[in-house]
């Protein structure tokens, strides 16, 4: 294919590049991290919080943008190729696309530097480690995503990584601070008690967000196939791994029954329960039929009601108690 031969990027094929709809997911765990630091920690720093919105969109757009190039490279389904991958049903210039969100990711990490600079240099290694997980996810001769680690680090990564980082950059006093000294003295200070606070409040969109991920290579389990793409599902066979799937969001609602009981969360959190209905509505609607067009919304669902539910709890409580 010749350089006149490929598509402008619109802006309607960028929405579609972006996977836009699916963004609002990564908004939950950042909305609740930045609530949960005026719940917990009583302090919101506007401008760390303002700043690091930014580099946390910039790093989605990043990750679904290059995510889609390396797939498209690997891939090995000539019918995946014609009607499944932007980049080729869509006739777009791989390079353009990866200039392009190689320009968000420096977007990102520059905004990262500036806010290791406002709070601690541990923050560096923090983001330095999940910027590795979304570059390495896709990309190098064993990408993450090929292997039955996906859901194990797209949920811990995007889900509590996230939720921490929002609380880490707002909190009066850091749970994780590094520190320099003369004759190449190194001290880490680790608060345990608080890090065991921000796992437990954090654990259900690690969850959640490893359920959608889970949901969406059970869907994709021909094509990954074919595609010499092993995920979990894989290894544990649809049938079983559509077995296990019920149990992921009922392990994030036990999480956030158990937040509660350590006081980690306002009892008011508990109102989360009267979504069951609905979570076990969609839960089940996947497990009769998995599809991407159509099911597969149902693990998005979850996650987004769950965790709008928990942020309107937060901001609620700090309104009127």
């Amino acid at each position: 294919m010749t350089k006149k031969d490929y598509a402008k990027i619109t802006w309607p094929i960028f929405f579609q590049l972006i996977s836009l709809p699916q963004k609002l997911t990564g908004l939950m765990p950042l909305l609740f991290g930045f609530a949960y630091a005026q719940y917990a920690f009583g302090r919101i720093d506007w401008i760390n919080t303002l700043l690091y919105f930014v580099a946390q969109f910039c790093v989605a757009l990043f990750v679904s943008g290059f995510n889609h190039v390396q797939d498209f490279k690997k891939a090995k389904d000539s019918k995946y190729l014609e009607t499944t991958n932007i980049i080729s049903y869509r006739h777009l210039n791989p390079k353009h696309v990866l200039y392009l969100m190689f320009s968000f990711l420096l977007i990102a990490c520059s905004i990262g530097i500036i806010l290791v600079f406002r709070t601690n240099l541990i923050l560096l290694f923090i983001g330095g480690a999940a910027i590795f997980v979304a570059i390495f996810y896709t990309a190098g001769p064993i990408p993450l995503s090929r292997l039955p680690l996906g859901e194990m680090l797209s949920g811990p990564v995007e889900g509590f990584g996230t939720v921490f980082i929002a609380s880490f950059i707002n909190m009066p006093y850091l749970p994780i601070f590094l520190s320099f000294h003369s004759e190449w003295i190194v001290n880490l200070t680790v608060n345990l008690a608080v890090l065991f606070q921000l796992l437990l409040v954090g654990l259900p969109f690690a969850i959640l967000d490893s359920t959608v991920m889970f949901a969406d290579n059970i869907c994709d389990l021909k094509q990954d196939i074919k595609n010499e793409r092993y995920t979990l599902p894989f290894y544990l066979e649809k049938k079983k791994a559509v077995q296990i799937y019920p149990f992921w969001p009922s392990t994030a609602l036990l999480f956030i029954l158990i937040s509660v009981i350590f006081n980690y969360l306002p009892i008011w959190s508990l109102l989360v329960l009267l979504l069951l209905p609905w979570i076990i509505k969609n839960t089940h609607a996947f497990m009769q039929f998995q599809d991407k067009a159509t099911t597969f919304k149902s693990a998005i669902n979850n996650l987004l009601m769950i965790g709008a539910a928990q942020v309107l709890i937060i901001v609620a409580f700090l309104l009127f108690s």
